[in-house]
């Protein structure tokens, strides 16, 4: 299968107050078309903020990204904001609902961003997708956390990304939520040939996954495929 993600000797450093710190050390890695990939590693191992990198969410201090044969590095902010529209969706652990907005207008709004004349079609159809057709009209706090983030994976899914990309997704969720946002998430990405990048602390989840990236002090530590994953879950 061909690259569809390349990372190369990709580090990530920030200023704080107490000195610049480290986040990210020369991590290189390739990410093929339609792939699932788990990254997993200790709290503070820089598992999310490689995933920041991938989706062009945070910038990168030396090294190379590229995303569909684009160099993200290159972009500038607003070159980034419309390759994400247009290529990749975001789940994240707490959701990131507009509490002011509707589930409808939720996940309609990336759609009307990227000028689609269906969108609120194309919103309802993504709610009756994660089953919750019947919320529509419903806001953020009117539903409980597993149906937000089902709307939050509807919005991601609606503009049919390329990429998706999931930060600890069930987190926030109790174990069966959690496990009918997973069968989710995993049904979306087979049907739509999307290639899935998650973020999990679960080795039940990253057994889901064709392959498994485990970092250590911001550095790739090692990688498994999915038998011996599998097995590792299981025991």
């Amino acid at each position: 299968m061909s690259s569809i993600l390349s990372l190369k000797d990709a580090t990530l450093a920030l200023d704080s107050n107490a000195g610049r710190i480290e986040i990210l050390h020369g991590i290189s890695l390739d990410v093929a078309a339609g792939e699932t990939l788990a990254l997993v590693g200790p709290s503070g191992s820089g598992k999310s903020s490689l995933l920041m990198l991938m989706g062009g969410l945070e910038r990168a201090t030396s090294g190379q990204i590229m995303a569909l044969d684009h160099d993200l590095s290159a972009m500038d902010e607003d070159a980034l904001a419309r390759f994400r529209r247009e290529n990749m969706g975001v789940v994240f652990q707490n959701f990131h609902l507009i509490p002011t907005m509707t589930a409808l207008e939720n996940v309609a709004t990336p759609l009307e961003l990227a000028g689609r004349s269906d969108a609120q079609e194309r919103a309802r159809a993504e709610l009756e997708a994660v089953g919750l057709a019947h919320r529509a009209d419903h806001y953020p706090s009117q539903m409980s956390g597993g149906e937000q983030q089902r709307v939050a994976l509807a919005r991601a899914c609606a503009p049919s990304p390329r990429l998706l990309l999931a930060d600890e997704p069930t987190g926030n969720l109790d174990q069966a939520t959690g496990e009918t946002i997973m069968d989710l998430l995993f049904d979306l990405h087979a049907k739509r040939d999307t290639t899935l990048i998650m973020v999990t602390h679960s080795n039940s989840l990253a057994a889901r996954c064709e392959r498994v990236v485990r970092l250590r002090d911001g550095q790739l530590d090692n990688e498994t495929h999915l038998t011996s994953v599998a097995t590792e879950a299981r025991a």
